[in-house]
């Protein structure tokens, strides 16, 4: 193997960069000639990629987003699609990758790998829910994000009497959500893996609030469970008609408790910014082991985070891999949260 390529795919998190630039400079100081792909498997398709030197990531540890850009492509997922990528990598002397995402983008390397292109893999994103990892780059500091965010509006909250109802990107996966709410004290804290009664998990802790002198509340809800409601899971809402959106969660709570309530939906503002140190030094670890192990002439793994400790699995194996929800850790926040 004489040269690497390397290319961030999917939705973008803090500490890519990070990634991309340990996988360069340790890439070089191995003696191999790196190529930055821009662009995700897009750009490998359509062959935008050129050479990368150590000056060319100079810089990028502090910067959020991904210096190499990232797409999404519907044609890598069919066969021909794959059959172009491979054939760029062919034109363009690429003889292993190393990619940055989530569990799409593995699927997207092990495909690459059993055509005959070695691939090892990272997980970049903010929503810590690669199975196989304890951990994503770009988790820590999207959770700063929320918390800061979250401590802002609670000044606000707390100035009007207010309920705000904030709404928590994370797809199906509530772990930002989750260690935001315990972070900033959050009264409810709803995730998409854990079904709730709206009565009992909202409304009657929001009294009980009340009772004990509280005048302001956080409810904090992963955009998930909304996702959730509109495919008719089993979700038990003790109001008028299904709450698939936080204005219709905020709308019920007002009535139920005679609280004012506001929506508030944070966005991709959690994807953006500077990553914290724990996102640049795993990234960097990550990255360094990425380049190592394709130097020992091995692929089709997963570089990940377990106990602390930076280990690889086979990709086919990492995406059977089950990573269970938290519930105790919910219910600690219950218990200390009002």
């Amino acid at each position: 193997m004489k040269t690497i390529g390397v290319l961030t795919s999917g939705g973008d998190s803090q500490g890519m960069n990070a990634g991309v630039r340990a996988v360069v400079r340790t890439g070089l100081d191995e003696g191999f000639r790196m190529m930055g792909i821009f662009g995700g498997y897009k750009g490998l398709i359509d062959g935008n990629i050129r050479e990368l030197f150590a000056t060319d990531v100079s810089g990028i540890i502090s910067r959020g987003g991904t210096f190499l850009k990232s797409a999404r492509c519907l044609e890598f997922k069919e066969e021909p699609g794959i059959i172009k990528a491979v054939e760029t990598c062919k034109k363009f002397g690429i003889d292993g990758i190393v990619v940055i995402g989530g569990d799409g983008s593995f699927r997207g390397a092990r495909d690459l790998t059993l055509h005959g292109i070695p691939c090892v893999a990272m997980p970049g994103t903010i929503d810590n829910d690669i199975v196989c990892s304890d951990y994503t780059i770009g988790f820590d500091t999207a959770l700063n994000i929320v918390a800061d965010l979250v401590d802002r509006l609670r000044d606000t909250c707390y100035s009007h009497n207010r309920c705000s109802v904030v709404q928590i990107m994370g797809k199906n996966a509530g772990w930002v959500t989750l260690e935001g709410g315990i972070a900033t004290g959050a009264t409810c804290i709803i995730v998409p893996e854990v079904e709730f009664d709206f009565q009992k998990d909202v409304i009657d802790r929001i009294e009980e609030g009340k009772r004990l002198g509280k005048d302001s509340f956080i409810v904090m809800v992963s955009e998930g469970v909304f996702f959730n409601v509109k495919s008719n899971k089993n979700y038990q809402y003790v109001v008028d008609n299904d709450i698939d959106s936080p204005a219709k969660l905020a709308k019920a709570i007002e009535k139920a408790t005679g609280v004012e309530s506001r929506e508030t939906i944070l966005g991709h503002v959690q994807r953006g910014g500077s990553p914290t140190a724990r996102d640049r030094i795993v990234a960097a670890e990550m990255g360094n082991y990425c380049v190592k192990l394709l130097k020992k002439g091995i692929s089709n793994r997963v570089v990940v985070m377990k106990n602390e400790k930076i280990v690889d699995y086979d990709i086919v194996e990492a995406l059977k891999m089950e990573k269970p929800f938290d519930v105790e850790r919910l219910r600690m926040a219950n218990s200390i949260n009002i």
